[in-house]
């Protein structure tokens, strides 16, 4: 089940900015500059709250976006991010996830069919005949196959009780997997900290890649130089507290404590990570 608070944060977050720099397109170029800068703004806010109550004005500007050019990829990726990035990490009543999450993952499912057409029979397909169709994605649909990927899984975190949802985890691996060799590598940290999460998210027994995850996270971490402390937060919480490693649960939780959250373009996800660290801490005894 995933019920993590927390799921996916660090990388919604940075999908959240992202979308709302997706918006230059549409706009001029003061109005880009501006996004732009709204963006950092948002990155570097110490207040979740704020973030929190702002971000639904945005959404509402996207929907209108939408409402005006339909069949734009570039308008619907942004509002796929910046729903799925609200939907998981700031709607904290089930429904309203639900139904954020969902809308994240109908406009991406649409961005991701106008760039790339066999995306638009993924659900029909099986799995071998889904996987063979990812050896066509290109590097100039990448922006849209995470839009997707990002959309889904925040959707697959809103139906953690349902196991056909579940059942998505390893499209979404091998989407992942995918982005790799086409997609930007400014973005591939956020994308191993999501391979470790889906690798984690179930014991070996039950199909977990525990090793595998521990792997990818430290491949985050060292991308990131630790100044996503969000890393290690997830490392922390999946791969340690699945293999019952206390020393290693504790070191990088109070890693995440000990360190100044204050880091450009980082802010917002480390006060929310060292959040996060401490609540973990805290119950760590009645867990191990």
């Amino acid at each position: 089940m995933i019920n993590q608070s927390s799921l996916y944060l660090r990388g919604l977050l940075l999908s959240l900015t992202l979308s709302l720099a997706g918006c230059a397109s549409l706009v001029s170029s003061a109005a880009s500059n501006f996004s732009d800068n709204l963006s950092a703004a948002v990155l570097n806010q110490n207040d979740p709250q704020t973030v929190r109550d702002g971000a639904p004005s945005y959404l509402l500007l996207l929907d209108s976006f939408i409402e005006g050019n339909p069949e734009n990829p570039d308008v619907l990726a942004a509002a796929a991010q910046l729903y799925a990035s609200y939907g998981a990490v700031f709607a904290t009543e089930p429904g309203r996830s639900a139904r954020l999450t969902e809308r994240a993952r109908s406009y991406g499912g649409k961005a991701l069919c106008l760039s790339f057409a066999p995306s638009c029979n993924w659900r029909e397909m099986d799995f071998e005949a889904f996987e063979q169709t990812l050896d066509e994605l290109k590097p100039r649909n990448a922006e849209y196959l995470l839009a997707y990927s990002v959309a889904s899984l925040a959707w697959i975190r809103a139906h953690s009780d349902d196991w056909n949802a579940l059942a998505e985890l390893p499209h979404m691996e091998a989407m992942l997997t995918r982005y790799l060799d086409i997609g930007e590598p400014t973005a591939a940290a956020s994308v191993y900290s999501y391979l470790g999460i889906l690798a984690t998210l179930r014991p070996p027994a039950l199909g977990g890649k525990p090793e595998e995850g521990r792997a990818y996270f430290e491949r985050a971490v060292e991308l990131t130089g630790g100044a996503d402390l969000g890393v290690k937060l997830e490392f922390a919480r999946g791969y340690a507290r699945l293999m019952y490693d206390r020393d290693l649960h504790d070191r990088l939780l109070q890693e995440v404590l000990a360190a100044d959250p204050v880091v450009d373009g980082f802010t917002l996800t480390n006060v929310l990570a060292q959040q996060d660290a401490a609540a973990l801490l805290e119950s760590a005894d009645d867990y191990f």
